[in-house]
């Protein structure tokens, strides 16, 4: 039986959004002396293809100890996972809630045209996507019928996602009906990049961590390979419009308005 007064290995996510800026920030954070994140940044536990529900946190932490040094627990530690999807889907939230209802989140909202033409473009490398840009925006939801559900690893909920995965307000409400706002601080991914020292004070006392004496560097981790289409562009002035009710919900419902940058 599980021991419900044991307290769960994780205390944090970077949940989210993909290609906000949650690999610089986890960078960052594992810098700290005082917090652990997986090997490979992304333990994808709770989004994974044969994930039990009946599982115990005590099994999920059994999961969790191989992305982190055995020798390297400590009651002291802040132990985190930086996988985005888990802001995407609500089963995910829920798993997470289950597991640890104090576990605090931090999420990085990026403008959404950003976001899924950066999406777009990190598919196209990987080799999953063929269709040129628009074809893809414009197939998504047929794309995606059938699939809302299916977290294969071949997905074409996680490879083809571009436009869904900028519904933040979707995703935040997802979240707040899970944690309470006090277990959830929302980052600007501008921010980080503009006021990287700014936001990591903001992180380190929102997970209960001094500032660490030598601040980590704060280089760019990664840089899109691809021509960002200007402001007036066609590509950005028409994707801002498929994207308007998910940008005009997200002020309505949050008071959040995400410009390029």
């Amino acid at each position: 039986m599980e021991n419900r007064d044991a307290t769960p290995l994780l205390n944090f996510v970077i949940g989210g959004a993909q290609k906000a800026g949650t690999s610089a920030l986890a960078r960052y954070l594992a810098a700290h002396p005082a917090i652990r994140l997986p090997r490979d940044k992304e333990a994808h536990v709770f989004d994974a293809p044969a994930f039990d529900e009946a599982s115990t946190a005590a099994q999920i932490d059994t999961l969790f100890a191989a992305h982190f040094d055995a020798t390297d627990q400590a009651h002291t530690l802040r132990y985190g996972d930086a996988t985005p999807i888990y802001l995407f889907h609500e089963r995910f939230v829920q798993r997470i809630a289950r597991y640890n209802p104090a576990l605090r989140w931090i999420i990085l909202l990026r403008d959404p045209v950003d976001r899924a033409l950066s999406h777009y473009h990190m598919e196209c490398a990987r080799g999953a996507e063929h269709w040129p840009l628009w074809p893809a925006m414009l197939l998504e939801h047929w794309r995606l019928r059938g699939h809302l559900d299916d977290f294969a690893d071949g997905s074409p909920l996680r490879h083809f996602s571009y436009r869904a995965r900028g519904d933040y307000a979707t995703q935040l409400d997802a979240v707040y009906r899970h944690f309470p706002p006090s277990r959830v601080l929302l980052l600007h991914s501008a921010a980080l990049r503009t006021q990287p020292g700014t936001c990591m004070a903001r992180i380190y006392a929102f997970l209960g961590v001094d500032a660490p004496a030598n601040p980590p560097d704060f280089a760019p981790v990664f840089r899109g390979d691809y021509q960002r289409p200007g402001r007036l562009s066609p590509t950005r002035l028409l994707l801002h419009w498929l994207l308007r009710k998910q940008r005009q919900r997200l002020r309505r419902t949050y008071g959040i308005t995400l410009d390029a940058g």
